[in-house]
């Protein structure tokens, strides 16, 4: 109880400081291996900067400007970097519906991860020391452990709305869920023949499916050192209960702190009628860099 009076406390002063110190993203274009790629970046809102935040966005083809700096108020001493997948226009919110064929053609995980090293060490300062959080919504969350091997480490992987496992077995376990195993074979099989990279199954590219399943987030996550937030709604409709259930009691084996903030009543986007959880998770990020976060066992 008395850490939940604690971070309530610190919401109620983060949202006030963060309408005091309000900072706008600025926008940068940057060349990458695999397309121009909108950043948007942003300082600290709060004295002393504590950490460098990279974002790594969810599935599809939406830009976060336009919401970029009421979702990420709460990150108050951290250096904010928000990427987005190469071609995407960071000033449509919410996504065009479909993406567009460029986009469809182009939108896999390897090219999105090369793209995202390519960004940051144009921008990363050579001699910079600045703790580093890797920030994964969704689908980006997937990407977190591979960007961190490259880069060479961080401080802090954060995943929200992602239970940190093969993404073949969460789909495979929704498929189930929602009734759709017949649909979800046939996806697998036209996964695995001989079929072209560019040929498109329920909206993405066969290269898409094929670089998706072959990830091994579960043992990845779980040998690593790297402490790690990860954040849910209860009510999420894209990942089963049983998925989240499942990471909970396989994450205190890992060998390093591992946090998880499970919402009661919040959707996959962390988001219920009355509150936005996002929020919440940042706080918890906050915590982190002031001297460790009160926070339960998985």
């Amino acid at each position: 109880m008395k850490h939940g009076i604690q971070l309530a406390i610190w919401l109620l002063l983060a949202a006030a400081q963060g309408c005091a110190n309000a900072q706008p993203f600025s926008l940068v274009r940057i060349d990458t291996v695999n397309g121009e790629m909108a950043l948007l970046q942003r300082g600290a809102t709060v004295a002393p900067l504590r950490y460098r935040a990279i974002v790594l966005p969810g599935s599809g083809c939406a830009g976060l400007a336009p919401i970029a700096e009421r979702y990420f108020a709460g990150l108050l001493h951290g250096e904010v970097w928000v990427l987005h997948k190469p071609g995407v226009d960071a000033a449509q919110w919410p996504a065009p519906d479909p993406c567009s064929p460029d986009f469809i053609a182009s939108d896999a995980p390897l090219n999105n991860l090369a793209a995202y090293e390519s960004a940051i060490r144009q921008q990363v300062p050579a001699a910079s020391d600045l703790p580093l959080v890797l920030i994964g919504i969704s689908e980006g969350a997937e990407l977190v452990p591979a960007l961190s091997q490259r880069l060479g480490g961080a401080a802090l992987w954060v995943m929200l709305g992602n239970a940190a496992q093969d993404p073949a077995e969460v789909g495979e376990r929704q498929a189930v869920r929602l009734g759709q195993t017949a649909a979800w074979q046939r996806l697998r099989t036209a996964a695995a023949s001989q079929r072209p990279d560019s040929q498109i199954i329920e909206g993405r590219t066969l290269a898409y499916w094929r670089q998706l399943f072959a990830m091994r987030l579960t043992d990845t996550v779980q040998a690593s050192t790297i402490p790690l937030l990860l954040a849910y709604g209860e009510q999420d409709a894209l990942i089963p209960a049983d998925v989240y259930a499942n990471t909970r009691a396989r994450l205190p084996q890992r060998p390093t702190p591992s946090c998880v903030l499970a919402q009661p009543d919040a959707d996959h986007g962390l988001q219920t009628p009355v509150s936005d959880g996002v929020q919440q998770v940042w706080a918890r990020v906050e915590q982190h860099f002031r001297g460790g976060w009160a926070c339960p066992a998985p």
